[in-house]
C-alpha cells in the first residue's frame, strides 16, 4: 500500500523538513532522544508525540510547534531560510569559505538572467 504524504501532516512536515535539512533518520532520533523506528513511526503518522520531544523536533528544525501541529505560522521564505541556515550550521568550519563561493556563484548566475 502506497502511503499518501500528503495527508499525513505533522509528521509529513516533519519528514520532509528533515530531509531537506540532510539529517538522516537515526540522526534525528539520537537528537530527539528516541529510537528509530519511533521517530519513523512519528512522520508516518502512526504515533504522537509528548511535549518534550515537540519542542525537540521543534528547536532541531528550526520549526514553529504551530507549523509541525498545524502547518501554519510560517511562509515558503521562512521555512526555506530556515531549512538552509539547518544546512549551513552542519557545514563544517573548514568548509564555510567554499560553501560561501557556491553560494555567490549560484545567486551571480540567477541575477544575470
Amino acid at each position: 500500500m502506497a502511503l499518501d504524504y500528503d495527508k499525513l501532516g505533522s509528521g509529513n512536515r516533519i519528514r520532509r523538513t528533515r530531509e531537506a535539512m540532510g539529517i538522516t533518520r537515526r540522526e534525528m532520533s539520537k537528537r530527539l532522544h528516541v529510537t528509530e523506528k519511533f521517530c519513523g513511526d512519528i512522520e508516518l503518522g502512526y504515533k504522537g508525540m509528548s511535549i518534550e520531544t515537540l519542542l525537540l523536533v521543534s528547536d532541531t528544525l528550526k520549526l514553529s510547534t504551530d507549523y509541525i501541529l498545524f502547518g501554519e505560522d510560517q511562509n515558503a521564505a521562512t521555512r526555506s531560510y530556515k531549512r538552509i541556515t539547518g544546512m549551513i550550521s552542519r557545514c563544517p568550519q573548514d568548509k564555510l569559505n567554499y560553501l560561501e563561493d557556491i553560494l555567490k556563484t549560484f545567486i551571480l548566475s540567477h541575477d544575470e538572467k
